[in-house]
């Protein structure tokens, strides 16, 4: 059985997110709000973590997950990011945006898409998320919550989620009801930004 924490969604309980980053810490998967509806997390250096992740979404070898970011001081430890690529993220983050950008060699292998060697990062505008990755001091590996069979649905009911992951997951954080509110995936990693799936908001390049 997993633990259901109910965390104030404007005023996280420190108490909690402290108890949320340990669980993640001993290699645990949880479920954690952000600012596009409910998503899985782990620790980024778990393999088993990671695995159990894509048995529960019954995700395709080669799935592409994200680093969510407490902020963009981190991008340069997992990814390269020109100039032109940093005025765009700083300009739209914290929000709904994944930023595809070239891997560095700090990130593990596996975490690479398998030809390009790219990696998805973003900083959600969500106070519960937020608060996590700063106590964890670190970003937490992620995907959306999409539970096989609906795959373009992310979940956003945290009382449904209990019903369906209590027995899957080592976490789950009742943050809310959330609107389904997918992000908009920018491909950085040419000359020019590429919108490779429009989401719910729009792109401010660098004013």
């Amino acid at each position: 059985m997993s633990q259901f924490f109910y965390v104030h969604p404007e005023n996280p309980q420190p108490r909690l997110i402290n108890q949320a980053v340990e669980i993640l810490r001993q290699g645990g998967v949880i479920v954690y709000p952000t600012d596009s509806g409910y998503a899985l997390g782990c620790m980024i250096g778990d393999k088993h973590a990671m695995d159990h992740i894509v048995k529960i979404r019954q995700l395709p070898e080669g799935h592409n997950f994200t680093l969510v970011c407490s902020d963009l001081s981190e991008l340069s430890n997992y990814s390269v990011v020109n100039n032109m690529a940093y005025r765009l993220i700083k300009n739209n983050t914290p929000g709904r945006y994944t930023f595809i950008l070239t891997a560095t060699k700090e990130l593990p292998r596996r975490l690479m898409t398998s030809k390009r060697k790219t990696i998805g990062i973003r900083v959600p505008d969500n106070q519960i998320a937020l608060d996590l990755l700063k106590s964890l001091g670190e970003p937490i590996l992620s995907c959306s919550l999409m539970l096989p069979g609906e795959e373009y649905t992310t979940q956003s009911d945290p009382e449904e989620i209990r019903e369906r992951l209590e027995r899957q997951v080592d976490l789950i954080i009742h943050g809310g009801y959330l609107g389904q509110q997918p992000t908009t995936v920018i491909d950085l990693t040419e000359d020019s930004p590429v919108i490779v799936r429009e989401g719910s908001g729009d792109i401010s390049p660098f004013a």
